[in-house]
C-alpha cells in the first residue's frame, strides 16, 4: 500500500503553518477511531514513529467499560500500556477538520512490539500475508448506508432518541430531487473523503426515507478497511458540522429499511491478474472462484459474528427488505446472502449481503477471507446456484437469527481457530458475551409498553 502523503508532505505542511495537529489513530473492536490529538511539530519530531495508548481499548465495549473476562487485559493485571506504530502509508490529510492530519496506527505490545493479536488490524494483516503466500491479494468493496437526521446529536440524545427528524418523508431510493435537499451533507462528504485520499465513486439515495449510501473505488483488502473506518468517522464529523446527525445502526426502526455494508470481493494475482474471472467458466466463475465461493457458503454460519456483531444487527435480517434471511449465492439476485456481480467480465466478483453498516470492516474482511481460503485450500467444491425468491426457499442455509446463535457458531469454529488463533476468538468470544449479557438484563420500551397494564 504507497503513501498518498508523506511524513515530508507533512513536516513541509507543519513549517509552512497549513497542519497544526496530528490525529494518531488506532481501530477499536468496534470499528471506532482511538487515539491522540498531536501537536504537530510534535508528531514530525518523535511521535511519527511511536506513541502509547491504555491496553484496555482493544477490550472494551461501546460504552467504554472495562469489562471482565478477558485474557489478554485485566485489573488484575493493572490495564498497562499497548504501542500505537503510526504506519505512515495511510498519513493524509483530513479536509474537513482546519488545519489536521490523520494516521492509522498498528498496535504492538509494549515489552515485545509484537502486533497484539486480536487487534483488529492485525487480524486482517494475518488474513493478507496467508493470501500473499499462495502468491494472491484481495480487492474488496465496502457499500456504506446510513440514516441522516435533521437533529444534532445532543438534541437526539436529549430527546432519548425519540421523535427524530429524517433528512426525507419518504422512501428516497435513487431519488434525484430529495438528494439535492440533502447536497450540503451529502457533497461535503464526497469532497471531504476525496480530499482525504479517498476515492469517491458516488453517493445516492437509499430505501428509506432519510436513508443514504456512499460508494468508493475498491481497494487491496487493508487500504480498504482503512478507508471503510475513516470513512464512518468522516461521516459522522461532517455531519455533526452540519447540524446534522446520522447514524450506522444496522436498524434503528422498526419500520425502516436496516443500513447493509455489502463487502464486495475478488482475488488476484500479485501481478494484477483477475484470478476469479474464465472465459471458459460457466458465467466467467474459474475453479478458484468457485472453491472460494464455496468457503465462503460451507462457513457462512461460522463468520456471522464478525458481519452482525451486536443484537440490533440481528433485526435487520427481514424477508422482503433486501436484507438477507439465507446464506446461499446466486447469480444477481438481491435476495441471496451472496451475489454473483460482473459476470463474464474480468471485474467478476462476489457480494457479501450479510453484513450490516455496524460491523467493523477488518474483522469483516478477515473472517471473509479465512473462510474463502479455507475454501480454496480444501478444494471445496461449489454448490448451484440459488433461482427464485430466495425469502421464500424451503430447507436452505439460514443466516443464523441471533447473536446467540451466531457467537456460538464462531467459538465452535475449527476453521476460525485455526485461521485466527484461539486466543483470538476466546477473546472476540468474550466480546460477543458481554454483548448478550448486558442485553438481557436491560428492560427496554417495548416490554413496559406491553406489559405494564396488561401483565
Amino acid at each position: 500500500m504507497s503513501s498518498i502523503y508523506t511524513i515530508d508532505d507533512l513536516r513541509k505542511d507543519v513549517a509552512e503553518g497549513r497542519i497544526d495537529t496530528v490525529l494518531a489513530c488506532q481501530v477499536d473492536m468496534q470499528g471506532r477511531l482511538m487515539g491522540k490529538r498531536f501537536q504537530a511539530e510534535y508528531f514530525v519530531e518523535s511521535a511519527w514513529k511511536e506513541t502509547h495508548s491504555c491496553n484496555y481499548l482493544q477490550a472494551t465495549d461501546m460504552e467504554m467499560e472495562t469489562v471482565s473476562g478477558y485474557k489478554a487485559t485485566s485489573w488484575e493485571k493493572g490495564y498497562g500500556d499497548y504501542t500505537m506504530k503510526p504506519d505512515l502509508a495511510t498519513l493524509r490529510r483530513i479536509p474537513w477538520l482546519e488545519g489536521t492530519a490523520l494516521v492509522l496506527c498498528d498496535v504492538l505490545d509494549h515489552h515485545t512490539h509484537e502486533e497484539v493479536a486480536h487487534s483488529p488490524r492485525a487480524i486482517l494483516k494475518k488474513q493478507v500475508k496467508r493470501l500473499e503466500d499462495m502468491g494472491m491479494k484481495a480487492y474488496m468493496a465496502s457499500e456504506l448506508e446510513f440514516f441522516l437526521f435533521d437533529q444534532t446529536y445532543e438534541a437526539a440524545q436529549a430527546s432519548g432518541y425519540r421523535n427524530l427528524k429524517l433528512a426525507s418523508a419518504y422512501n428516497e431510493d435513487y431519488h434525484i430531487f430529495q438528494t439535492t435537499k440533502e447536497e450540503e451533507v451529502m457533497r461535503a462528504i464526497r469532497t471531504g473523503l476525496q480530499g482525504a485520499g479517498i476515492p469517491v465513486e458516488n453517493s445516492k439515495g437509499e430505501a428509506s426515507a432519510g436513508q443514504e449510501e456512499i460508494n468508493v473505488r475498491y481497494a487491496d483488502a487493508l487500504a480498504m478497511a482503512d478507508r471503510h473506518a475513516i470513512i464512518k468517522n468522516g461521516c459522522k464529523e461532517i455531519a455533526w458540522s452540519k447540524g446534522k446527525a446520522i447514524t450506522f445502526l444496522a436498524k434503528w426502526n422498526y419500520n425502516a429499511a436496516g443500513s447493509s455494508s455489502h463487502i464486495h470481493q475478488s482475488l488476484w494475482s500479485l501481478e494484477e491478474k483477475p484470478l476469479f474471472f474464465d472465459h471458459a467458466g460457466k458465467y466467467g466463475m474459474s475453479p478458484l472462484m468457485h472453491n472460494y465461493v464455496a468457503g465462503l457458503l460451507s462457513h457462512a454460519s461460522e463468520i456471522t459474528y464478525f458481519l452482525a456483531p451486536y443484537i440490533n444487527s440481528y433485526k435487520r435480517f427481514m424477508a422482503g427488505t433486501f436484507a438477507p434471511t439465507k446464506a446461499i449465492w446466486s447469480k444477481d439476485n438481491r435476495t441471496a446472502g451472496y451475489r454473483l456481480c460482473g459476470e463474464e467480465t474480468k471485474g467478476i466478483r462476489i457480494e457479501c449481503r450479510v453484513g450490516g453498516s455496524d460491523l467493523n470492516p477488518y474483522l469483516a474482511f478477515a473472517a471473509l477471507l479465512a473462510a474463502g481460503i479455507d475454501g480454496i485450500e480444501n478444494k471445496l467444491e461449489l454448490e448451484a446456484p440459488f433461482v427464485g425468491d430466495a425469502y421464500g426457499g424451503k430447507d436452505i442455509r439460514e443466516i443464523p437469527r441471533t447473536l446467540r446463535a451466531a457467537s456460538a457458531a464462531m467459538t465452535e469454529s475449527a476453521m476460525l481457530r485455526k485461521a485466527f488463533g484461539d486466543d483470538v476468538i476466546d477473546h472476540y468470544t468474550r466480546a460477543a458475551e458481554w454483548e448478550q449479557e448486558e442485553y438481557d438484563r436491560r428492560i427496554s420500551d417495548w416490554e413496559v409498553a406491553r406489559g405494564f397494564e396488561r401483565a
